[in-house]
Formats: structure tokens, sequence, C-alpha cells
């Protein structure tokens, strides 16, 4: 089960010098795009990084990067036996994501990396990640409701335990689209931590302006934050315009907005859009973006949908889906690592929509069959646009069926 808090963490890393400088990402949407960005600007610059962000999408391994290509097997495997017979040897009963901060940094350290461009698990003041030693900037993303039976839930309940990342003398890069009771609430942790606090407007920023054509509301919000981090972090690298738009061009994030070839599983031949959105925010920037990219009115959308057990699906639903459309519901498969994590039963996702109010033009309860979801949702779209979202646990299990095919 998930269990914050820090002594484990600490007592992992307790010898673990992190000479590397960090940047650490907090925020309830956006943060692994930050991150992606980040690192493409750091790279772009020829500068040593890892990166650590979850959940993963394959293998545990896939939450670590060094130089943006992930960690091989075999060096995982060996830090990750050595953090896990620490934890043995103290009794400190520690969680896998400890575990898995724990593998990271101390693979970090292996390679000397100059930055570690690290994502929140869960929140940001107990959160294993914030064992950091060494932060040189950090990033709170835009704040929404999510996980309120370990956050709070009020917004501002939530948006204060994010703000236990910052430090004092370390500035604080924040997503200026968060509501003004959020902004309040940072600024004032900010003053109080003695962070200097900055707050982003992607209006202003000079990569957006540039990129603008190209990107979606909240992939301009994101960026901003990534390239004002960087500024901070590297000034002497950020007047390279040029060479950081063409690595913020050409940053690709694993299933977020991802268009995607399924005809190994299906005998679809047009591409498919996959995206992790699970919570009503994410559900809102992606509902923009079928509306504005996929949806006419001849035109209805066909769904595979999933969401993780305990979460509100009333409202992304509501968000997502009009008057005829097709929408296959789906379980996801057990998650490594997290066996705590369950899917919603589908029926349950098609009563949900069906008591919003929406009338579809067909469905299909797959069960826990995600090839019959494909396979079904296939047909029914036929060559109209077809979206599979609702949990990066399912963009996981979608991955992992291309693997094998």
């Amino acid at each position: 089960m998930v269990n914050l808090g820090l002594a484990r963490i600490t007592a992992l890393l307790k010898h673990t010098p992190q000479s590397w400088k960090a940047i650490h990402v907090a925020g309830t949407n956006g943060k692994g795009s930050i991150c992606a960005y980040l690192t493409a600007m750091v790279r772009a610059n020829q500068i040593s990084c890892g990166r650590f962000t979850s959940p993963h999408l394959i293998d545990p391994r896939d939450c670590i990067t060094i130089n943006d290509s992930v960690v091989s097997e075999s060096k995982f495997r060996h830090f990750e036996d050595l953090v896990k017979k620490r934890n043995q040897e103290q009794s400190l009963g520690a969680s896998e994501f400890e575990l898995l901060t724990a593998t990271a940094f101390e693979i970090f350290e292996s390679e000397k990396v100059e930055v570690g461009i690290i994502e929140v698990g869960l929140g940001g003041t107990l959160d294993a990640t914030n064992a950091l030693k060494h932060k040189h900037v950090t990033i709170i993303s835009k704040i929404g409701l999510d996980h309120q039976s370990f956050l709070g839930s009020a917004i501002e309940e939530i948006a204060l335990q994010k703000a236990g990342v910052m430090r004092k003398g370390v500035p604080c890069v924040v997503d200026g689209s968060n509501p003004k009771s959020v902004l309040d609430v940072l600024r004032k942790h900010a003053a109080d931590t003695g962070s200097d606090i900055h707050i982003t407007d992607s209006e202003s920023n000079v990569l957006v302006q540039i990129l603008r054509g190209d990107l979606e509301p909240h992939q301009c919000q994101n960026l901003t934050c990534a390239y004002e981090a960087f500024q901070l972090a590297y000034p002497q690298h950020a007047s390279s315009t040029d060479v950081l738009v063409t690595a913020a061009r050409n940053m690709v994030w694993p299933g977020r907005l991802q268009w995607l070839n399924i005809g190994s599983i299906t005998d679809r031949k047009e591409n498919v859009l996959l995206d992790g959105a699970h919570n009503p925010q994410s559900a809102e920037a992606l509902s923009g973006f079928v509306e504005k990219h996929l949806r006419t009115p001849n035109k209805p959308v066909t769904w595979v949908l999933a969401a993780t057990q305990g979460k509100d699906i009333s409202e992304m639903l509501k968000l997502l889906l009009r008057d005829g459309d097709s929408v296959a519901a789906v379980e996801f498969g057990p998650v490594d690592q997290m066996p705590w994590v369950k899917p919603t039963d589908a029926a349950t996702i098609l009563n949900t929509a069906t008591k919003s109010g929406i009338t579809f033009s067909s469905q299909f309860n797959a069960s826990a069959d995600v090839r019959s979801a494909l396979d079904w949702a296939s047909q029914a779209a036929s060559e109209g646009p077809l979206v599979i979202a609702g949990s990066l646990y399912l963009v996981s299990d979608i991955f992992k069926l291309l693997r094998s095919t």
C-alpha cells in the first residue's frame, strides 16, 4: 500500500552522497511532460542527466533513464539488489516506490550525472523523492483534485502538500494557470520557506511563441514551466533558443496525446489516439484535443476506456463523451509492483456514463480482455476516430500487447 513518509527512504540513502544537482517536479498534471521537455533541453546542450518518472509503462526500469535512454537491465538489477539488501539488513520495510526511488538515485550517482530530473510520485512533502539533498530548482505544475484520500479533499490542501518540495534559497517555478486560491497557498508557503517563487506566463514565453501553432494549451503551460526552470538552472545556455526550440519540438512523451498504430493487434489501418488522462483536468485537455482535431458532426468518436478503482469517473466521462459515441469499457491487468492498484469494473464505467445522460451509438463490456476491446472498437469505429484513454495502466497494457505481437 501507499505509505507516505521520509524515514525509510532517508535511511536507505544515508550513505549515498547525491553529488548531482536535482530539478524536482511536483503537481497533479503535466509533471512527466515537463520532465521530458527538461530532459530534451538539457541533452540538447550536452549536459549529462538522469530522469526518474512514474509510473512505468512496461517495466519498472522504464522509470529511470540516463541521457534519455532507459537504464540497462543488468545495471538496474545490480542497484535494485543493493538497495533491497540494505532494506532487508536494516529491517526498514520500505515500499516498492521507495526502493525504486533509491535505486534511481544510486544509478545517477554511479553514472556521475550532472543533473537529475525527478518527478514526485504522490504529493510532495512526504513523497520519497523529497529526500533529495541538492535541489537546484523545484517546479509545481497544474494542480487539480486527485488522490484526495492521501492529500486532502480541497485543492488548497493538495497545493500545500505539493508545496512541500520547496526549499530555502531554491527557486520554485509555478504554473501560472493554476487558480488564484492555489497560487495564494504556494506564494505563502514560498515566503514561509524562503524560496523564490516564479509564476509562469505562457503568453510571454519565447519558446511557446514560436511553437504555439504545434501545441495544445496544456502543452504550452508545461513547456513554459520547463523553459523557465531550465533558464534558472542553466542561465548560460538559456539564450540558445534555436537549439531549445528544436529539442522541444522533437520531444516525445509516450501515452500522452500519442498517435499509435495498432494494426498488429487488430485489422485497423488508421492510427488511434492514446492518452493516459485519468482525472478531470487531464480529461479536459484530452477533450479539447479531440473536439479540435477528431470530432466532426458526421464522425462520432469511438472510445476504449478504463479507470482506476476509487476514482470519481463521472466528471471525466462527461468531459470526454458525447451522444452518438461508441464505448468499449475494459479493466486493465495487474500492475507490476503495485498490487493494491485495481481497475474499475467495466460495467461500472458504462453505467456511470449512462447515468450521466449520455446516449451511446453502441457499447461493449470487454471485462478484462484488452485485445477484445480493441477488436470491437476497431470494428465500431471503422475508419472513424478511435481514442484509448482513462488510465496510464491501460496505456501500459496497450504497449505490452504491441510488444508481444
